[in-house]
């Protein structure tokens, strides 16, 4: 487990580029037959990759979870990315297609991963935050996650947002998740930027070619920063950073927030005119 500790925005405007990726970057998020786990300690966030082949990857407590099972004081949420794949859950089996998701309640005991055909695998994307209140497991599919249209191609930004961990669609503790599908010729997101005060967040870029990369932009709003982001890489977003990002093309992002609220609409927006 990877352990990231909190930065002050004072002290990362004094970043170098690799402080800046060796704080807020997840690389190597999907190794097939590993799973790569990583823990922030804003807002105890938890982002993993998951990618089963030929045996079952499980979810365990131990020190670092502070508790004998991984969901034992913990919700989480996952989105497969790759190919079919099951998510057993104290004996219950969830099978997730591309771009399926669950939710996972506080409380599940035993939780594996599997994939269909191990030379095809899944890709889990789990995120996980702490709970204090069990809610019931749930499986969200793309259909079912609601969707919010944003954006115009004269804008490079017209993109469909799906909800699929949000007060719309179903009952959590704090998790909140979704993805972001952008259409052909547009690059932007979340511009013009925010930021939220009361809850952080963490994005997964992916649908990138080899050669693609996404500028993500980072930092207050007037000191900003920027991550260059490959495919299937994450970042982690403090909650006085900005999290926009513009790409060389089209690609689709997976968000996810914890924090004290779940109103997807509480932003400190930041004027253009503000922007450094």
């Amino acid at each position: 487990m990877d352990i990231r500790h909190p930065v002050h925005p004072d002290h990362a405007q004094g970043f170098t580029t690799e402080q800046m990726r060796s704080h807020f970057l997840i690389t190597d998020l999907f190794v097939p037959g590993k799973m790569s786990i990583t823990y922030s300690h804003f807002d105890r966030i938890i982002t993993a990759g998951i990618c089963p082949t030929d045996t079952p990857l499980k979810l365990e407590g131990g020190p670092m979870i502070g508790a004998d099972s991984f969901f034992e004081g913990r919700e989480g949420g996952v989105i497969n990315i790759g190919e079919q794949g099951t998510v057993t859950i104290d004996g219950t089996d969830h099978v997730l297609g591309a771009r399926d998701g669950l939710y996972i309640g506080k409380g599940a005991k035993e939780v594996s991963f599997t994939s269909t055909d191990p030379a095809a695998p899944a890709k889990m994307y789990v995120l996980s935050g702490p709970a204090h209140k069990a809610y019931p497991t749930r499986a969200v599919s793309l259909a079912d996650a609601r969707q919010v249209k944003l954006g115009s191609l004269e804008e490079s930004n017209k993109r469909t947002i799906y909800q699929y961990i949000h007060p719309e669609v179903l009952d959590s503790c704090q998790l909140c998740m979704g993805m972001t599908l952008l259409e052909p010729n547009c690059v932007w997101n979340t511009m013009p930027v925010h930021t939220h005060e009361r809850r952080m967040e963490v994005y997964l870029y992916f649908d990138m070619q080899e050669q693609d990369v996404v500028f993500h932009l980072a930092g207050t709003p007037d000191e900003t920063r920027h991550l260059v982001v490959r495919n299937e890489e994450a970042v982690i977003s403090p909650s006085w950073s900005i999290h926009s990002g513009v790409g060389v093309r089209n690609y689709t992002f997976i968000w996810g927030m914890v924090g004290e609220n779940k109103t997807f609409t509480d932003m400190d927006f930041v004027p253009m005119t503000e922007l450094k």
